[in-house]
């Protein structure tokens, strides 16, 4: 076993898995709820960048539903955006399942 070459491979990794990271932080997904009335745009890093809502479900005596729906909206985007990273580090790592990733 080559102690140096193993020391290289794992620098490599390491420099494909933050260039990786860094990418995923600007790479953005989407999640439509309530038939499409709530669009919520987040990035692979769980940033919320926008919040796009349908007037037509804009109702002052029903806040409830509203909020409701920006919740979900907002949790399915932060929820696809950790699996499309998870299954980017795992293209990298191979499934070795390395800590933090």
């Amino acid at each position: 076993m080559n102690i140096a070459k193993l020391m290289k491979q794992a620098q490599q990794m390491q420099a494909g898995l933050a260039a990786k990271q860094e990418e995923l932080s600007a790479r953005t997904v989407e999640a439509s709820v309530g038939g499409g009335k709530v669009n919520v745009t987040a990035t692979c890093a769980g940033d919320v960048l926008s919040i796009k809502i349908d007037p037509s479900v804009v109702d002052a005596s029903d806040v409830e539903f509203l909020e409701d729906l920006v919740l979900k909206g907002v949790q399915e985007a932060i929820t696809k955006g950790k699996d499309t990273a998870a299954a980017e580090m795992k293209k990298l790592t191979g499934g070795m399942g390395l800590p933090g990733m």
